[in-house]
């Protein structure tokens, strides 16, 4: 997957190049730079053959301690590869995060199977928070920016091209979102259309919002990190359950075995079914956005008042 294959460049924001520049995250968040260099590893270590099961002739190559597979690398290079980029994307998405916290802004990221339906329900969902509520979106895609113009002549919208790249990452989003997101605000999120690769890179967002739609099948037990990571489940298209062979309470009884703790809301964006709980769910998630917020100002307030008593003591 794309921690270890270096999928990622030709990064774009609004058309713009995305700077890639050689910078160092700490785990606290804090991000320098430093002068290029150049790393003149080389790995002679062997990959790991696939494991064959011979009673079913099943290769799996998600075997071994990386859970991935690429041609001539080790699996502990792999591993070497998938620590450096999630811990500096984590740094970043840390970051991020505070800043949404000390701003009261509640960020959302959509994610899904391409067809999923996501930016349909999107814009129903601003539809109706448009007039109560401030909001921003950025759209994810390899190319073109047709969903963000879907969505600009409703709401503030940014587009983010990756070219190659299939996903968003923290350092994408942080810059993006700080322009996109006010105060007391919901920032929606609609990452690439894929249920592999945005399921490892936090975002600084509260919380993965997984959207499953009816026509697609057992998706949860085949890709599970993605449900594993979500908070709440999305069960899209619903109106077309009566014309489909689809089992509903199977496929949310699969989601649960992944993540006992998923909510599952059943929605269509065509009828309306499930919006009243959807947009609710957002509303009670604002709220606490916001109490987060006044909590982030107070801790500020005091430290402010205790580094103006260090000041009036050196005085003294």
């Amino acid at each position: 997957m794309c921690t270890n294959c270096g999928c990622a460049p030709a990064n774009r924001i609004e058309g713009q190049e995305l700077e890639h520049v050689d910078e160092h995250a700490h785990a606290d968040g804090t991000v320098h730079g430093h002068t290029p260099h150049h790393h003149g590893e080389h790995d002679h270590d062997h990959a790991c053959l696939p494991c064959r099961d011979t009673r079913t002739d099943h290769l799996h190559y998600g075997h071994g301690p990386a859970g991935a597979h690429a041609p001539g690398m080790s699996q502990a290079r792999m591993v070497k590869i998938e620590q450096d980029i999630l811990g500096k994307n984590n740094a970043y998405a840390r970051r991020t995060g505070r800043w949404f916290d000390e701003h009261g802004v509640f960020a959302l990221n959509f994610v899904s199977s391409p067809g999923s339906g996501k930016t349909t329900l999107l814009v129903r969902t601003i539809e109706a928070l448009k007039s109560t509520s401030r909001l921003a979106v950025i759209e994810g895609d390899q190319q073109t920016s047709f969903d963000a113009e879907r969505i600009r002549h409703r709401v503030q919208a940014l587009q983010i091209n990756t070219g190659k790249g299939c996903h968003l990452d923290a350092h994408m989003v942080g810059r993006a979102g700080e322009t996109a997101a006010g105060g007391e605000s919901v920032l929606l999120i609609e990452n690439v259309g894929n249920l592999v690769c945005p399921s490892a890179f936090d975002l600084g967002e509260r919380h993965k919002v997984v959207i499953l739609s009816v026509t697609e099948g057992d998706k949860p037990l085949k890709y599970p990190d993605m449900f594993r990571a979500a908070s709440l489940m999305l069960l899209n298209k619903c109106d077309l359950v009566p014309h489909l062979s689809f089992d509903v309470e199977r496929a949310i009884e699969y989601a649960k075995r992944v993540n006992p703790d998923l909510h599952v809301i059943r929605t269509s964006s065509a009828t309306g079914e499930g919006f009243d709980a959807w947009l609710t769910w957002i509303a009670d998630g604002l709220a606490g956005q916001a109490a987060r917020r006044s909590q982030s100002m107070e801790l500020l307030r005091t430290r402010i008042a205790g580094l103006e008593a260090q000041l009036a003591a050196l005085k003294v």
